[in-house]
């Protein structure tokens, strides 16, 4: 530590991919490895994230100098809550006790510090019980430091200062623990990984950030504006996940009766309380329904409630009845499904949907459908509550999928492309924000790609559209380019890039997750 900082000093901190944010000169605690040799570094405590992190003296500003120019850096809520904060620190210090207890008596605690990391033992020392304070008559084999309310041993180098660990080190090092990710605000964790770690070393345990339950009595405005006049059919519903809850909430709230099933069978005790009628197997659902729609994880998923155990096929007869496959599948798996259902006397559409979580709970879905005519016409009161548009591509099995896959092609390209830009644009020293701003202003403007991209910036990654969904369908469509001998080297190198991001941990995180893997 040098003199331009002591323990205590209120500053901003940049890490790479964030705005400055408001932070603390603290001692760091003892799983906090120090960066390799040479590196003139501060350990900072953020205020907000309550994290901490090696930072480089030049990322490093006085805090009260800098705080008319760096306060608007960042609009997010987070940085709002940090600045708040440290506010709140400056005027009644006495409140933050439990997070500054380690920082008391700055120079006594950093002399101990450096006595710790100077000394020369390789044996493991056991932590002790807390205690009140740091006794100073009687010196201890194993000096202490105090963190928060408890004191932790100390484990020694076995050479003078701080060794290097394993893991190499870029700018600054990893820094915050898995946990944080479970916290309602944005975590700075997702962006704190070395950009020299190798896969094996990074976190395995990611905790998707909580996704806010879904308010099944509360009808969208969009959903009024529709005025819609329910069929009096009885309809079917299994699978009740990210999009699935939000499309039979609707249904329900424009007046249909619907029977729903779900995997999980807990989930679907809260749409029982608004109307909805429970069965026990997907067969069930089918016997007792006209029309039937299916909205599962993946084609397997979608196989197995038609071929499986207790499945549609199981169902005495499917004479006249309806059958809509609104999973994301392929075209093969489309054509198995429709000779199995027609085989037994049964109609069957496929009606593929475009949108997220939001568009889902909204009702402001596309769907793209394809097969029987008089089942798509049979379901227009209920593709009216889900979506916006719905579009009928003709007889022929396989469309609804191909066009599908086509559109999912051309997000999820985009989305990694966005991610790319927003880490060249932080790489180069550019205010991501700016670039965003300057986005929504050119021809390449859409509200979902700017939407995205203040997710990435703020590690915002709460899950609209899972990012193993999107993978899928990439895998999906260059099933299709296979098939038809197209050349798709894009969606090739795309898939790949949310592959190596589902490896990190990030599968059920928003797409908007694929940040991570473009930025480290």
């Amino acid at each position: 530590m040098t003199e331009g900082y002591k323990l205590g000093d209120l500053v901003w901190a940049k890490m790479k991919g964030f705005s400055p944010w408001p932070g603390r000169v603290s001692i760091p605690t003892p799983e906090l490895k120090h960066p390799k040799k040479g590196m003139s570094v501060q350990c900072i405590y953020f205020f907000g994230t309550n994290n901490y992190a090696w930072i480089e003296e030049h990322n490093i500003k006085p805090y009260q100098e800098h705080k008319e120019q760096l306060i608007k850096s960042s609009k997010s809520a987070a940085f709002k809550e940090a600045c708040n904060q440290i506010e709140d620190y400056i005027i009644h210090p006495e409140n933050f006790g439990e997070i500054d207890e380690h920082v008391r008596d700055p120079d006594e605690e950093f002399d101990k510090l450096k006595d710790v990391l100077r000394k020369e033992s390789t044996e493991s020392v056991p932590k002790e019980e807390a205690t009140p304070e740091v006794k100073k008559e009687k010196k201890s084999s194993t000096p202490k430091i105090r963190l928060g309310s408890k004191v932790k041993a100390v484990k020694r180098s076995s050479s003078t200062g701080l060794k290097a660990t394993p893991r190499k080190m870029a700018k600054a090092s990893r820094s915050f623990t898995d946990t944080d990710l479970a916290n309602d605000k944005p975590s700075m964790l997702n962006h704190s990984f070395s950009k020299k770690s190798s896969l094996l070393q990074r976190p395995s345990n990611i905790l998707r950030p909580e996704t806010p339950p879904l308010d099944l009595e509360n009808v969208s405005e969009t959903l009024l504006e529709k005025n819609i006049k329910a069929s009096q059919m009885k309809f079917g519903f299994l699978g009740l996940g990210i999009m699935g809850s939000g499309i039979v909430k609707n249904l329900l709230n424009s007046g249909h009766k619907v029977l729903v099933w779900n995997r999980t069978a807990a989930k679907c005790k809260d749409f029982e309380k608004v109307g909805a009628t429970i069965a026990v197997t997907p067969c069930d659902v089918v016997e007792e329904a006209d029309i039937t729609f299916s909205c599962v994880a993946d084609p397997q998923a979608a196989k197995e409630m038609v071929f499986g155990n207790c499945g549609v096929l199981h169902c005495p007869t499917l004479e006249g009845k309806g059958y809509v496959e609104m999973t994301s599948i392929d075209s093969d798996t489309s054509h198995d499904i429709v000779e199995a259902i027609s085989g037994k006397g049964g109609r069957y559409l496929e009606a593929q949907i475009q949108g997220s979580k939001t568009q889902a709970e909204e009702g402001t879905l596309i769907i793209l459908a394809a097969g029987d005519r008089s089942l798509f016409d049979d379901c227009q009161s209920c593709f009216k509550a889900m979506s916006k548009n719905s579009f009928y591509l003709g007889s022929d099995i396989g469309n609804a999928s191909k066009m599908n896959s086509v559109l999912q092609v051309v997000g999820g390209v985009s989305l990694a492309a966005l991610a790319e830009g927003l880490a060249l644009a932080d790489r180069a020293g550019l205010n991501q924000a700016d670039l965003l701003d300057v986005l929504a202003l050119t021809p390449l403007a859409s509200p979902h790609l700017i939407l995205k991209g203040r997710a990435m910036i703020e590690s915002s990654y709460s899950t609209h559209q899972p990012l193993s969904h999107m993978q899928k369908d990439l895998k999906l469509a260059l099933g299709l380019g296979d098939a038809l001998e197209q050349s798709l080297p894009l969606t090739a190198t795309t898939n790949e890039i949310f592959k190596h991001a589902k490896r990190l941990g990030y599968a059920n995180h928003d797409v908007a997750a694929v940040y991570i893997r473009a930025r480290f």
